[in-house]
């Protein structure tokens, strides 16, 4: 008999890794209704609008959409007042990074597929800097993330709640944060659209918003230091700031196409992914599309690149530790094929296996 399945997620107002993996699981689970807190549809695919997706009262505060983080203290009690519990599923199916798993199951299990343990709450400090609080805001804000590191630990320790991270980064953080132990279930990556070419161009690359925490400032300041060409695809905030901080071999492309993108990876130098992920999907992309990867070392790039293999990294967070990897790494040495190979441990189908075995074993 086929699980009724419930599938919550934290916001539908952008389209990144998370959303990603959730067009999986409602791919696995056709019909099952998307719980969440916000849903601005334009922004999202259009396909989007065939699921049945049930927002909460926090969709309707004037410009949420735009300004989500102006909310929120108000995303725990959102999902704390959400009771599925009594509504007949047979497992609860959590796709988290904020605070969809404090949703109401009372007795029926609760998966929590944890992309990451609410970052603003648990590494403020890391977050107050990269988003350049002012000092009266930073301390103004700590009571309410005091309060709301209280709530998500007291959400994590329910019974019913059963964790599966996406790396050992995240693994890792579970233990730390929540006390909670952790099976790992790498996140589905979409090979078919990407393929090696015959031949490759001088150019490196980098697809990703242009945010804070991705750091693509490092990569910008060290290819303008180094005069090497870089393309950067990718929308974001941080935009004005990094054309300004760039010279001319840097060169911002803005939103591309699937099919620019397949083209743009297969045909670039190496890859460069300057931060910390807890995971990170692009690199395993470029991986797919036979070209190596120049990543910091650290978080989810320890599990998807092979260091002398199909990549290198750099353990400094530095534009100066990136060019030295940069000049030191001889991309032509390194075999697409093995790039290829790479990635193919991280199919949909090894992904769409071990979660079905997770859940079953978790409703038997």
């Amino acid at each position: 008999m086929a699980l009724k399945v419930a599938l919550v997620h934290d916001w539908l107002n952008q389209h990144g890794g998370a959303e990603r993996v959730l067009e999986h699981l409602v791919d696995f689970f056709p019909g099952a209704p998307i719980y969440t807190s916000i849903y601005w549809r334009e922004r999202l695919p259009a396909s989007y609008q065939t699921w049945d997706i049930r927002v909460s009262w926090m969709d309707r505060l004037p410009a949420v959409y735009r300004r989500h983080q102006w909310y929120f203290p108000f995303y725990a009690l959102a999902f704390a007042r959400l009771n599925l519990g009594a509504a007949g599923y047979d497992v609860i199916l959590s796709n988290k990074s904020g605070f969809c798993h404090g949703v109401r199951t009372g007795d029926t299990p609760q998966l929590c597929y944890c992309l990451a343990p609410t970052r603003y709450v648990w590494e403020y400090e890391a977050y107050a800097a990269r988003e350049q609080l002012s000092p009266v805001l930073k301390a103004a804000l700590r009571p309410f993330i005091a309060a709301l590191r209280r709530w998500d630990f007291r959400a994590a320790q329910r019974p019913t709640t059963h964790f599966v991270a996406i790396s050992t980064e995240i693994q890792a953080r579970i233990r730390r944060y929540y006390q909670r132990d952790a099976t790992i279930i790498y996140p589905p990556v979409e090979l078919g659209r990407f393929k090696p070419a015959a031949t490759h161009g001088d150019y490196y690359f980098i697809a990703s918003r242009l945010v804070p925490y991705k750091r693509i400032d490092l990569a910008v300041t060290a290819f303008t230091q180094l005069g090497l060409p870089l393309v950067i695809a990718g929308e974001g905030r941080d935009r004005p700031a990094l054309e300004a901080l760039a010279g001319p071999q840097v060169r911002f492309l803005g939103r591309v196409s699937d099919a620019e993108l397949s083209e743009l990876l297969a045909g670039c130098r190496a890859f460069i992914f300057p931060g910390r992920e807890d995971f990170g999907i692009a690199p395993l992309e470029a991986q797919a599309a036979g070209r190596p990867v120049i990543a910091y070392g650290a978080g989810g790039a320890l599990d998807t690149i092979i260091e002398g293999e199909t990549g290198v990294f750099f353990h400094e967070p530095t534009a100066e530790a990136l060019a030295v990897a940069v000049r030191a790494f001889d991309a032509a040495a390194v075999d697409p094929a093995a790039c290829r190979a790479n990635a193919e441990r991280f199919a949909p189908e090894r992904f769409r296996a071990a979660l079905l075995a997770a859940l079953a074993q978790l409703t038997a």
